[in-house]
């Protein structure tokens, strides 16, 4: 059985940064791209990032380019999502997912397994 399990979000002070955690157990984490994802109130689950499964390819919605950076290590089975530079409209679950593939990939249909989330609020 495939988990996931997100750690890392809190309150936190526009521009201020956060690192979130995924850890997965259940698959061979290597093998996999692996990605983030976020819903804010009211609204669809939309992409964040995603990196391949060597970890050198990696892929980023323009709102966060600059200011997000996806990492992995395969070694500990866990995916980071580091976040600098915290906006309020940056709100939102955020939810890592497992890939099909092993390329990073932008299309949510690619992705197989998601977390629980963990929630991200930026004050103004």
């Amino acid at each position: 059985q495939v988990q996931l399990i997100e750690s890392g979000g809190g309150l936190v002070q526009a521009g201020g940064s956060l690192r979130l955690s995924c850890v997965v157990s259940g698959v061979t984490f290597g093998y996999y791209a692996m990605g983030w994802f976020r819903q804010a109130p009211g609204k669809e689950r939309d992409f964040v990032a995603a990196i391949s499964w060597t970890g050198t390819s990696t892929q980023y919605v323009e709102s966060v380019k600059g200011r997000f950076t996806i990492s992995r290590d395969n070694a500990k089975n866990t995916v980071y999502l580091q976040m600098n530079s915290l906006k309020p409209e940056d709100t939102a679950v955020y939810y890592c997912a497992v890939s099909r593939v092993p390329h990073a990939t932008i299309d949510p249909g690619q992705f197989s397994t998601w977390g629980q989330g963990t929630q991200v609020t930026v004050s103004s």
